[in-house]
């Protein structure tokens, strides 16, 4: 019976310990920016990874031939692209932190 108790006790610690790791991994990574651009390099969005918008770029010529509303859907679709980007890049930091091992709610 302690045996099993000890090995429970142990798997506890481990789990902390990951859990240290993917919060470690996931504050170092909130500075990160990332960058993505649509409708080639005419609206780019750079964001950080926790979720930030840094910077907004719109070609204005852009916004002169194709109008406002098709510019800000181009932007608002650069802003989607590197919120995606930044997520992936996250997963990726943690998933190397814990060799691929996924913990519930994290």
């Amino acid at each position: 019976m302690m045996g099993r108790s000890g090995g429970m006790n142990e798997a506890m610690r481990q789990a902390a310990r990951l859990q240290r790791k993917i919060e470690q991994v996931r504050a170092e990574a909130k500075t990160r920016e990332v960058s993505f651009a649509t409708v080639g390099e005419k609206a780019r969005a750079t964001v950080t990874c926790d979720g930030r918008i840094k910077q907004l770029v719109l070609d204005p010529e852009f916004v002169a031939s194709e109008g406002q509303e098709m510019a800000l859907d181009a932007l608002v679709a650069a802003i989607n692209g590197a919120l995606d980007e930044a997520d992936k890049l996250v997963e990726s930091e943690v998933s190397k932190a814990t060799g691929g091992l996924k913990l519930p709610g994290m």
